[in-house]
């Protein structure tokens, strides 16, 4: 089994005093061996990949708990948008299907209680893995 065939990883990004911020997110294969997913713009792992694009995946659960057996693997990440934005939202749909709906209707919601309305799923994360 492959890291982008797993249903969650722990997306790990660094803040510019080199700190680790971990979040569990879906994954689909790309081209090239590489792994994808989608976030907004306005999440902080956006934010951090603007100022560095080393990364860490690691299999987990939905709670970012890490699959026993498994170690994390070093990568590099780029946001992306346009045909390849669209190509991980097509995946992502595919292998997730209904929840894909729900957790835009939540994050929607969410949204408007904080009033905090961000774009939903307007970057796509391209990881490259390097270890």
């Amino acid at each position: 089994m492959t890291l982008a065939d797993e249903k969650y990883l722990l997306f790990t990004t660094f803040r510019t005093t080199g700190e680790a911020v971990s979040t569990p997110v879906w994954a689909v294969p790309l081209s090239e061996g590489r792994v994808g997913f989608y976030t907004s713009s306005g999440t902080g792992k956006a934010k951090r990949l603007a100022h560095t694009s080393k990364v860490r995946v690691q299999p987990c659960d939905a709670r970012g708990r890490v699959k026993a057996g498994t170690e994390p693997v070093d990568a590099t990440a780029e946001l992306v948008t346009g045909a390849e934005l669209d190509d991980i939202v097509e995946k992502i749909k595919a292998k997730y299907g209904f929840f894909t709906n729900v957790t835009k209707l939540l994050g929607t919601i969410g949204g408007i209680v904080k009033r905090n309305r961000i774009p939903y799923a307007d970057r796509g994360v391209v990881i490259t893995l390097t270890g």
